[in-house]
C-alpha cells in the first residue's frame, strides 16, 4: 500500500508527503510534508532531527485536544514541567477527495484513548502547490478541524498549561539546522525575540540559500500569533492557542489558512511583502 505522494510545481517535484508514516506512539503519528525544497532543490524542511525527534517537517501538530498529545513528544503539564505520558494522539489518513501532481484534498481522524480508537476531531485539508516565478513557490495549506468528539472540548498548549512563550500547536514548519541561525523578520520586526508571540500579516524566515515567508491567509489565521525559533532551532507555528484555550463546541469546526511561499536565495522584506501579495491574492 502507498504511504506517499510526491508534491510537484511547475513539472519539479518540491515535497514529498507522507500520509501513512510508520512511526511509534511516542511521535503522535501524523500526515506531514518533508523533504520540501525549493524550485532550485533547496531543502528547507527537517523530519526527526536530534534536537527534537518527534518534529515532522511541516504539517499540523498541536500539543493538548482534550489533554491528548497531538504533538509529540513529552507532555506540559502545570507545576510538573514536561513529563513522559502515554496520551499520544495521533491523526488517521481516511481518503482522498482529490489527488493531483500539485495538491490534494485529504480526510483524516483525529484519533486519542487508550487504543488512539476514539475520534476527537476530523479534519478536512486541502494542500496545493502553485509557481510565483522562476525562483518562487507557494504551498497553500487549509486545515478544517470539527470537533466529533460528542462534547465539547478545548485545544491548548504548553503556554496555556504555565509554561510561559510557548503557546505552539497548529500548522508548524521544521526547517533545517544550518551552521547560523536563520533570520526571523516580519514587516515591523526583525530577530527572534521581535517576532516571537506577535501577530504580523506575514512572517519571514531566511537561512542559507533559502527563504520561508508565512502569511496567514484569512483574517482569523491572522489573528493568530506566531511561534518563533532561530536559535535552540529554526522553526515557525501558527499557533491556535497562545495565551489561551481555544474552545472548540461539539460540531464546531476551527479553519485555518497559512499560505508558505517557498523562495531560493535571500528575499528582503520587500521582495517577501509582494511574494506574499502575489501568493495571497491580497
Amino acid at each position: 500500500m502507498n504511504s506517499a505522494l510526491t508534491l510537484s510545481c511547475s513539472g519539479r517535484s518540491v515535497g514529498r508527503y507522507t500520509f501513512v508514516p510508520a512511526l511509534g506512539a511516542h511521535f503522535s503519528a501524523r500526515p506531514y510534508l518533508h523533504p520540501v525544497s525549493t524550485l532550485g532543490g533547496v531543502p528547507v524542511t527537517e523530519e526527526m532531527p536530534d534536537d527534537h525527534r518527534h518534529h515532522l517537517g511541516a504539517g499540523v501538530a498541536v500539543p493538548d485536544v482534550a489533554g491528548a498529545n497531538f504533538w509529540g513528544g513529552r507532555t506540559y503539564v502545570r507545576d510538573q514541567g514536561s513529563v513522559e505520558l502515554d496520551n499520544h494522539g495521533v491523526q488517521v489518513h481516511r481518503a482522498w477527495k482529490l489527488c493531483d501532481p500539485d495538491g490534494f484534498v485529504e480526510e483524516l481522524s483525529w484519533r486519542a484513548g487508550p487504543e488512539r480508537t476514539t475520534e476527537l476531531l476530523r479534519e478536512h485539508r486541502t494542500v496545493a502547490a502553485t509557481a510565483l516565478d522562476a525562483t518562487a513557490w507557494a504551498l497553500d495549506f487549509t486545515f478544517s478541524l470539527t470537533n466529533t468528539s460528542g462534547g465539547d472540548l478545548s485545544i491548548g498548549s504548553p503556554a496555556t498549561n504555565g509554561r510561559a512563550g510557548a503557546g505552539y500547536g497548529g500548522f508548524f514548519w521544521r526547517a533545517p539546522k544550518q551552521r547560523a541561525a536563520p533570520l526571523a523578520f516580519t514587516a515591523a520586526g526583525q530577530g527572534e525575540e521581535a517576532v516571537h508571540g506577535r501577530t504580523a500579516d506575514w512572517l519571514g524566515l531566511a537561512g542559507d540559500g533559502w527563504t520561508l515567508v508565512f502569511a496567514g491567509a484569512t483574517a482569523r489565521t491572522r489573528r493568530d500569533p506566531w511561534f518563533v525559533r532561530t536559535g535552540e532551532y529554526p522553526g515557525v507555528g501558527s499557533a491556535l492557542a497562545w495565551a489561551d484555550r481555544l474552545p472548540v463546541a461539539a460540531g464546531e469546526t476551527v479553519v485555518r489558512r497559512v499560505v508558505t511561499v517557498v523562495a531560493d536565495g535571500v528575499l528582503d522584506r520587500a521582495a517577501s511583502a509582494a511574494y506574499v501579495r502575489k501568493a495571497v491574492g491580497a
